[in-house]
C-alpha cells in the first residue's frame, strides 16, 4: 500500500472507476467504484490495507462516505472481500450484497479465516489479511439469482456463476454494457498485454473449482452481450469473443493437465510444473517478450494457486469414485 494512502484510479466510462487496491503488486487487484448521479457502490474491496485507498478514491471523486449505497462482493475470497467488514464500518448507509453461500461467512468469519489459513498458512494469512471484521447481518443483502438491484436508478443484475467458487456471482451492468466478473472470466494482467491484445486465463484456486460450471459461467457472462467485462485482476478487457474462446480452451487445458498428473507420486509438484509450462507457452505464443524470470515473477502466484485448485478438484473426483 502506498504510504500516503493516495489511490491510483483508472477512469473508465459510464461512471466506472478502477481503484488499485495495492494488493501484492500494482495493477494486480482492482476494486471498482460505480458512481451514478452522486450515489456510489464498490464492487470488491481488496484487503484491510486497501480500505484507506478506497476512502481516498471517494474523496477524489468528490463523494462522502455517506454517499455509498452498496458494497458488492462477487465472492468472499479475501483478495476480493478481506477489507469489506472494515470498509462497511466507514460507510454508514451501505449494504453489502452477497451470494447466499457466502453471506454467513461474512457475519461469522471464523470458517473463512480457517479456510484461508489452509491455503496460505496461519502466519502468511495474518500478514496478508490482518484481522477480519465481520459484517452485521442486518446490513447484508442476500441476493437471488437474476435479482435486479438499483443504484440511484441504475439497474444492475446479480447472476450466479459458481465455477470458480460456490459463493460467486457476477454483476451485469447494462448502463456500461459491461459485467463485473470477479474471477469468473479469469485474470488478465495489463503487463501481459501485447500487440495481440489482452492475455487471459482462468483462476482455478482451491477449493471448489468446477470445470463444467466454469464453462457455464463464461457462457452466462457472454449472454449479457457485453462490450467489456471488468475483472478484479485487472479491470476492463474487451475483444470478448476471442477472450471467451481462450477461457474455454484454457478450462479444457486445465482439466487435461489435472488428468495427466493424476497418477503422479508427487502430484502437487507435477501439477505446478505442468501449469507453469502451459501458461508460459501460451504467453509466449501470445507475443510476450519478457524472459523466463519475468514470466515466473508474474505467473508464480497464480500457478501455485491454480495447481492447488486442480489437485483439490482431483481429490473430490476421486472421493466420488
Amino acid at each position: 500500500m502506498m504510504p500516503d494512502n493516495s489511490a491510483q484510479i483508472t477512469t473508465l466510462d459510464d461512471g466506472v472507476f478502477a481503484v488499485d487496491t495495492e494488493y501484492v503488486r500494482p495493477l494486480h487487484d482492482a476494486s471498482h467504484l460505480i458512481v451514478e448521479n452522486g450515489r456510489a457502490a464498490f464492487v470488491d474491496t481488496g484487503t484491510n490495507d486497501s480500505v484507506p485507498l478506497l476512502l481516498d478514491a471517494l474523496q477524489q471523486q468528490g463523494l462522502d462516505v455517506a454517499d455509498v449505497d452498496f458494497v458488492f462482493l462477487t465472492h468472499i475470497h479475501l483478495d476480493h472481500a478481506g477489507g469489506a467488514g472494515l470498509l462497511m464500518q466507514h460507510l454508514p448507509n451501505a449494504r453489502c450484497v452477497l451470494h447466499p453461500n457466502g453471506a454467513p461467512h461474512m457475519v461469522d468469519t471464523e470458517r473463512l479465516i480457517k479456510g484461508t489459513e489452509g491455503v496460505y498458512g496461519v502466519e502468511r494469512t495474518r500478514e496478508m489479511y490482518g484481522h477480519l471484521r465481520p459484517i452485521d447481518e442486518d446490513r447484508i443483502v442476500v441476493a437471488d439469482d437474476e435479482q435486479w438491484i438499483e443504484l440511484n436508478g441504475r439497474a444492475m443484475q446479480v447472476l450466479f456463476t459458481e465455477g470458480h467458487a460456490r459463493h460467486h456471482y457476477c454483476l451485469n451492468d447494462p448502463s456500461s454494457r459491461g459485467v463485473f466478473t470477479g474471477d469468473s472470466f479469469g485474470v488478465s494482467y495489463r503487463e501481459l498485454d501485447t500487440a495481440a491484445g489482452e492475455f487471459i486465463y482462468p483462476s482455478s484456486t482451491p477449493a471448489s473449482f468446477d470445470p463444467p460450471e466454469a464453462h457455464k459461467a463464461i457462457d452466462r457472462i457472454m449472454s449479457c452481450d457485453p462490450d467489456q467485462v471488468y475483472l478484479t485482476h485487472y479491470s476492463r478487457v474487451r475483444s470478448l469473443d476471442r477472450l471467451a474462446g481462450d477461457m474455454h480452451a484454457c478450462i479444457d487445458g486445465y482439466e487435461q493437465i489435472a488428468l495427466n498428473c493424476q497418477g503422479e507420486r508427487q502430484r502437487g509438484d507435477a501439477l505446478r510444473v505442468a501449469m507453469h509450462e502451459y501458461l508460459a507457452a501460451r504467453l509466449i505464443e501470445h507475443g510476450f517478450k519478457g524472459d523466463g524470470a519475468a514470466i515466473e515473477s508474474i505467473l508464480h502466484i497464480d500457478v501455485t494457486l491454480n495447481s492447488a485448485g486442480l489437485e483439490a478438484w482431483l481429490n473430490r473426483m476421486e472421493k466420488r469414485g
